[in-house]
């Protein structure tokens, strides 16, 4: 130890001496390490770190394993079982002393007006329990606050949420809430540690499943059979494993399978039902919608940052050999003197071990402040993404193996190299660095060719997803994206009669349509990038044969003119389309080539697959419109079928109505809230830019093509960095070489092609190889890109071509300088 110590005091003393090569290096390591445990850091937010509840590792859900078909009602981002199979399950589970079901969902908390939301959990009365989360003040909701008919007397809210609403009042106990306009009394507040189950997700506001019929009562999904809405969590008893309760859940799955079809199904569908398989799986990690669109962009980012972080090593290995060149003659004297190899080995390792330290906490500061800026990267206004970035074993063992890896990779081959030349041999040559040069200049050749294979892979990489981001900014969406908000209006604590519910919203849109400033104006049940879809399987006339599942809609007039989608044949719904005319829908050239098989649609006539008993309509198709993305800009155009919102069977109390107008922003809002608030100040308001929705749907693109980017362009300033030294060394090792050549006759012209054919070498050797890897390598970003295939030969030619650019930037400066050479200086060097 007391070596050790007098080693890392030494090699402090002469990094100290080389301020510029020390901040360099450093700098260098702190953005190779600092990135990769970022993004590390990241992935044990989102998949390895267990929630912060009692015994984590005891926890479990119960759902169908393998889901490859789905129909019904989905709604909730873990819409894994309907009410009536979780109570079977309640009664046939062993393997789990309690369990129960959530749900994630937004309350309304504004009177009217503008609405303002809260984030809020549904949960049946034994989910507290099952966590074991205790109230910091009053009580939890428990399994008595979740009885049928329950009323809506019960509330939880978050410690965040106390103590932003209620300043931290803790008489808050007893007072009521108002939640999408029914009132609820706070019964206890969740203690600050405990934010929800749902990695990236808070809640406000947690109230008991039971209240369903209260706060859905056209749509109860306590009673639906094909109502997709709840997860379930449960703590294992004592003795059980998770594949034991998941031996025992596959046993009693027919059971619950045969008590729950749903009446809706026919005999196609009932099969296809009765063939899931329920399962238990751990829960420890609790859920995430978030790890399963991350996981493969955040592996991708940590393989691409590893590639830099190990260019960079490559470079410091260079550094350090051209330091411990340098220092050849003293190293030898010293062990002329005595000194043992593996004495000078550690010795010079310590300088690395020095840098890899500062490195890693340089870097460790670096990672907090971009990891949390990554996050702010993929949040967004409307989904706030919250994650516990805090230091854990996880990321600190990750940063610490960097560190020794680092250590390793450029300071163990330079130590080598300079003591493996006998003292003897160094002492008679009499000249610098003579003996091993040639061996030292291979390794370091080496080095340069492999930053250049591995910028390559990186630079490939990362045109493809700028290329892919482009595909995707400048696709024909098949709509206007600017100039258009999306308002939505929801009536329904105006308690109006469901018959009204049609010619109210006509209504709301005559006063819209008819402020100063709109251009146009329309409402639809779904917007594109709204989120939400509905498709359901059709039936052309004449057949019983399901002709393929198609997306649909239902709109008001001016539709496909307000949002700019073209009207290719045909005409548009206008008041001939009634609730008692008849059934008529507009299709796109998507459902006309899939439904259809390219026959003309107009006067073409197709029904609605619909459950055993119900009426399917026909519909005659009376337009033709352009196709447009609606859920995923990635997706291809789907099958839509549109129908008047006359037409609609159920109508609901709330809408979507959409305008364009070239009015700012600001003063639009302000001009429908005071428009709406005239016709009924109850009517709630909510709105969303329409070109916002589109931004927001590519965060994943824009993240990859950023950082890849960014990563790509300091791969291929690495690499310049690292042939330009080896050249230069190069130049230096071969000074008397090039003096001798000039003397005898050889023009600067030759001298500079000598020295360019060797750069050339290595580039061309490192591209070679680069290119080989990148071919390989591309697969991985396969899911992610859009309009390229992975192995797109003018992304590789690009790459190749720009970093030969560099590369010969990086190698003219040092043939320059050696081309200008005096012979004469050049002959009596050394």
């Amino acid at each position: 130890m007391t070596n050790l110590l007098r080693d890392l005091r030494h090699a402090f003393r002469l990094l100290r001496l080389s301020p510029g090569f020390t901040v360099v290096a450093v700098l260098t390591l702190a953005l190779g390490i600092g990135a990769n445990t970022a993004i590390f850091q990241l992935i044990d937010s989102i998949r390895l770190r267990a929630i912060p509840v009692k015994n984590p590792e005891q926890l479990g859900t119960i759902r169908i394993a393998d889901r490859h078909w789905g129909s019904g009602q989905f709604s909730g981002q873990y819409s894994q079982l309907t009410f009536p199979m979780w109570e079977q399950i309640q009664k046939r589970q062993e393997g789990f002393s309690e369990m129960a079901v959530w749900t994630g969902q937004e309350f309304n908390l504004a009177n009217g007006g503008e609405v303002h939301y809260a984030k809020g959990l549904r949960v049946s009365g034994e989910f507290f329990n099952v966590l074991g989360v205790q109230p910091i003040l009053g009580r939890l909701i428990n399994p008595e606050d979740d009885q049928p008919g329950c009323g809506t007397s019960a509330a939880n809210i978050s410690y965040a949420f106390w103590q932003r609403n209620y300043a931290g009042d803790p008489s808050v106990i007893g007072k009521r809430l108002t939640l999408d306009g029914n009132s609820f009394q706070i019964l206890g507040v969740t203690p600050p540690g405990f934010i929800g189950i749902s990695v990236g997700d808070t809640f406000d506001v947690a109230i008991p499943v039971c209240v369903e019929p209260i706060l859905s009562p056209r749509n109860n999904r306590l009673a639906l059979r094909h109502a997709w809405w709840l997860a379930s969590i449960g703590r294992l008893k004592p003795g059980w494993t998770i594949q034991r309760a998941n031996a025992q859940m596959s046993a009693v799955t027919p059971a619950v399978l045969q008590e729950t079809i749903p009446t809706t199904y026919d005999s196609e569908a009932t099969k296809k039902y009765l063939e899931y398989k329920l399962g238990a799986f751990s829960a420890s990690t609790g859920f995430s919608g978030l790890r399963e669109d991350s996981e493969t962009p955040l592996w991708l980012l940590l393989g691409i940052s590893g590639l830099v972080l190990l260019i960079a090593c490559a470079n410091l290995a260079n550094l350090m050999l051209a330091r411990a060149g340098a220092r050849e003659r003293q190293i030898t004297i010293r062990r002329a003197l005595g000194a043992t190899r593996w004495r000078m080995i550690r010795e010079l390792l310590s300088e690395s071990l020095l840098l890899a330290l500062a490195g890693s906490v340089c870097g460790l500061f670096l990672a907090f402040a971009v990891s949390h800026m990554l996050v702010a990267f993929i949040s967004t206004q409307q989904n706030q993404i919250s994650l516990d970035l805090g230091m854990d074993w996880r990321v600190l063992a990750f940063t610490t193996a960097l560190a020794v890896l680092t250590t390793v990779s450029f300071g163990l081959a330079p130590a080598i190299r300079a003591t493996r030349a006998e003292p003897a041999t160094l002492l008679q040559s009499g000249s610098r660095g003579s003996t091993g040069g040639r061996e030292r200049f291979s390794l370091r050749r080496i080095l340069v060719v492999s930053q250049v294979a591995l910028s390559v892979v990186l630079l490939m990489g990362a045109l493809l997803f700028v290329r892919s981001l482009r595909n995707l900014t400048t696709l024909n969406v098949g709509f206007l994206q600017t100039g258009i908000l999306v308002t939505t209006v929801d009536f329904d604590r105006l308690h109006f009669p469901e018959e009204r519910y049609t010619e109210y919203k006509r209504e709301l849109v005559k006063h819209v349509q008819a402020m100063p400033g709109v251009e146009s104006a329309a409402d639809a049940m779904l917007v594109p990038f709204g989120g939400s879809t509905w498709n359901d399987e059709v039936l052309n006339e004449g057949s019983e044969t399901d002709a393929g599942s198609a997306w649909m809609n239902y709109l008001g007039p001016g539709y496909f003119h307000t949002i700019g989608t073209q009207l290719l044949a045909g005409r548009d719904f206008d008041d001939r389309d009634t609730a008692t005319s008849v059934k008529v829908a507009i299709v796109n050239q998507a459902f006309v080539q899939k439904i259809l098989k390219g026959a003309d649609p107009l006067g073409k006539r197709f029904r609605i697959h619909e459950p055993p008993g119900k009426p399917r309509p026909l519909y005659e198709i009376v337009g033709l419109t352009k196709d447009n993305k609606f859920q995923d800009m990635h997706e291809e155009f789907l099958p839509f079928m549109y129908f008047p919102a006359t037409q609609q069977e159920k109508p609901s109390p709330d809408d979507q109505i959409l305008i364009r107008s070239s009015l700012p922003l600001a003063s639009l809002m302000a001009s429908l809230k005071q428009t709406i608030g005239d016709v009924n100040p109850g009517i709630d308001l909510d709105f969303k830019i329409f070109k916002t929705r589109i931004h927001d749907s590519l965060l994943q693109d824009q993240l990859m093509a950023t950082l890849s980017g960014f990563f790509g362009f300091l791969a291929a300033l690495l690499a310049a960095i690292g042939l330009y030294g080896v050249i230069s060394y190069m130049v230096v090792q071969r000074t008397k070489e090039i003096g001798i050549r000039m003397a005898i006759g050889a023009e600067r012209v030759d001298v500079l092609g000598l020295i360019l054919r060797e750069a050339g070498l290595l580039t061309v050797t490192g591209l070679v190889i680069g290119a080989g890897l990148a071919l390989g390598a591309a697969q991985a970003a396969k899911s992610l890109l859009y309009g390229l295939k992975p192995r797109d030969p003018i992304t590789l030619v690009a790459a190749v071509v720009v970093l030969s650019a560099v590369a010969a930037f990086a190698s003219f400066w040092p043939a320059y300088r050696a081309s200008k050479l005096d012979p004469l200086i050049a002959l009596r060097y050394e």
